[in-house]
């Protein structure tokens, strides 16, 4: 994204629109909400990612000379207007909530409060990084939960969409909790830990099994993984391995970061017969790493079967999240500001209950149990709303309103997700580093309880609507059907 103008990432009908806005003097101030509708892979929560990159987009955002001529030359724009693009630049606010946070449908993740021409531009870039690297983490988090502790590589370049697919994805399945990357440029870029053992091509170009095996040791004696199925695991690959592991320690090697890796085959029966191999032969501690198109009903599957796998190499199914290849996030109008600079709520209507959007300018509270410090509930509200812990707080499902808790003061916190990214323009934030990003991810995941995060019908945490926002939307909506 350094080197790559971004600024025409955007759908034709973001520009067609500006120019419509910009002929009829259409300059309001707005609010666009950025927000996904239902939890990919039918989970109780996901990951926020991608924000600094939706930072780049932002700094960068302007149009060069070639972006104009071609703008021209495709006939639709008027003069006055390409001028205008010329000299464009980001001049609103951007509110959003932090990369690595635990987030659920329909709250806004990213807030946009600017002139609206440029609110419209910025649309589809962010949807389209925002989209990509929230579900992949919240993938990859998936994945870890499944592994129990075990560290989880991303192995998933090859398989993924291109190169900017299988970068950004890589960044964002560490942050969602994978301990590296094979992705050696996600590694430079982004400060990751790169890993890796080698392919089934470097046996076959020695003349055995034994010799490529005390090759690959000479050379990596400190990150000695070797790969046993290339011909056979349990006859071949498991014995030439402890025969090299043997020779290592037999010449004074320190065994550091030593074990083998099974690509193919019945990876619990396989994995159980070499954990006795490896046993028996003095070796307790070589690391057992599996590949093989894992995902996390796969990982905990092989789990509940006993298999002794302590590493985990996840490609395709991670980098595509192959079963839910789409995030569906959205970007919504929400409010548009009055000459009086009060902002004026604006509600999208559908026959799908769950399209209706919630109007005006908002942000989001979550809400924590006191004694667990696990997340109860989150709230959105309108900017402005404040609440008193110490006292009563009344919840309920904004679909099903008869469903109501009562927190009692003292009982919950309450933490303020909305963060200002952007002033007039500006960005006034500094985006930690991924693996900073992943210990925050980390502890957020703590706050979940095991019931949310369970892979298969999880327990799934509501989101309200203050009684302030809820009484407004409801106002709307009976003033609409009137009409």
């Amino acid at each position: 994204m350094s080197t790559l103008n971004l600024t025409l990432l955007t759908d034709l009908y973001e520009l067609t629109m500006m120019q419509g806005y910009f002929k009829t003097k259409n300059r309001e101030v707005v609010v666009f909400d950025a927000f996904y509708r239902s939890n990919p892979c039918d989970g109780g929560y996901a990951i926020c990612a991608g924000l600094e990159q939706v930072i780049d987009y932002i700094e960068n955002l302007h149009f060069t000379e070639e972006d104009i001529a071609y703008l021209r030359s495709l006939g639709m724009f008027e003069e006055d207007f390409l001028a205008y693009l010329s000299t464009f630049r980001f001049s609103g606010d951007i509110y959003a909530i932090p990369e690595g946070t635990i987030i659920f449908p329909r709250e806004p993740l990213i807030k946009v409060v600017a002139p609206i021409m440029e609110a419209q531009l910025v649309e589809t870039a962010i949807l389209n990084i925002l989209n990509h690297q929230s579900l992949i983490a919240t993938k990859a988090a998936r994945v870890c939960y499944a592994a129990k502790g075990d560290n989880v590589m991303e192995f998933g370049l090859r398989r993924a969409q291109g190169p900017d697919s299988g970068t950004y994805g890589a960044r964002a399945a560490v942050i969602g909790g994978c301990c590296g990357t094979s992705n050696v440029l996600c590694g430079q870029l982004f400060d990751v830990p790169v890993k890796g053992t080698h392919a089934h091509s470097w046996i076959m170009s020695f003349p055995d099994e034994y010799t490529a095996f005390k090759n690959y040791a000479a050379l990596y004696p400190n990150a000695c993984t070797l790969l046993v199925d290339t011909y056979d695991t349990l006859k071949s690959g498991i014995p030439n391995a402890i025969r090299v592991f043997t020779e290592m320690r037999e010449a004074g090697i320190p065994l550091t970061s030593y074990g083998i890796r099974m690509d193919s085959g019945d990876l619990a029966y396989l994995s159980k017969k070499a954990r006795k191999m490896l046993d028996d032969a003095g070796f307790p501690d070589a690391v057992i790493s599996a590949s093989n198109d894992l995902d996390e009903y796969l990982i905990e599957s092989l789990k509940n079967q006993g298999a002794t796998i302590t590493s985990w190499g996840v490609g395709t199914n991670l980098i595509t999240s192959k079963d839910c290849p789409a995030f569906g996030g959205v970007y919504k109008l929400a409010a548009i500001q009055n000459e009086k600079g009060e902002f004026v709520p604006k509600i999208k209507l559908s026959e799908n209950t769950e399209k209706v959007t919630n109007p005006g300018n908002k942000t989001v509270y979550r809400i924590y149990e006191e004694d667990s410090h696990k997340i109860k509930a989150d709230l959105i509200c309108l900017v402005g709303e404040t609440f008193d812990t110490n006292k009563d707080l009344r919840i309920f499902d904004p679909h099903e309103p008869w469903k109501k808790t009562l927190l009692k003061g003292g009982t919950y916190s309450m933490r303020e997700l909305l963060i200002k990214v952007f002033d007039k323009g500006k960005c006034i934030y500094h985006s930690p580093k991924v693996m900073e990003i992943q210990t925050y991810c980390d502890k957020e995941k703590e706050t979940l309880w095991n019931e949310t995060k369970r892979l298969v019908n999880p327990h799934q945490v509501y989101v309200d609507l203050s009684d302030k926002l809820y009484d407004m939307k409801k106002k709307i909506l009976n003033e609409m059907g009137q009409e």
